[in-house]
């Protein structure tokens, strides 16, 4: 079955080659989950941390169906801390 991928950020390395954007139609087997297509794209631990399918917040055990969306972003980090002033 064919789903689609969208990767963000620095995740987008992990698209098929040739892959023009950041999204692709990946090849997977009926019954994969959303954690199987991680490791089919070779993603590498630590996993994204914020998993959608289809619009919707998924984890890794979320089956996946024949021409659904997978979005996958990176654990976001940066800003800076408050100062606080007395």
């Amino acid at each position: 079955m064919k789903v689609e991928v969208s990767l963000y950020g620095t995740l987008a390395q992990y698209l098929p080659e040739g892959t023009q954007g950041r999204s692709a139609i990946v090849d997977c087997p009926d019954g994969v989950t959303v954690g199987q297509v991680i490791g089919q794209l070779g993603i590498p631990k630590p996993y994204p941390t914020m998993l959608l399918v289809n619009g919707i917040h998924a984890d890794l055990d979320t089956p996946l169906k024949a021409g659904d969306l997978l979005a996958l972003f990176p654990p976001l980090a940066g800003g800076s801390p408050i100062a606080l002033r007395r």
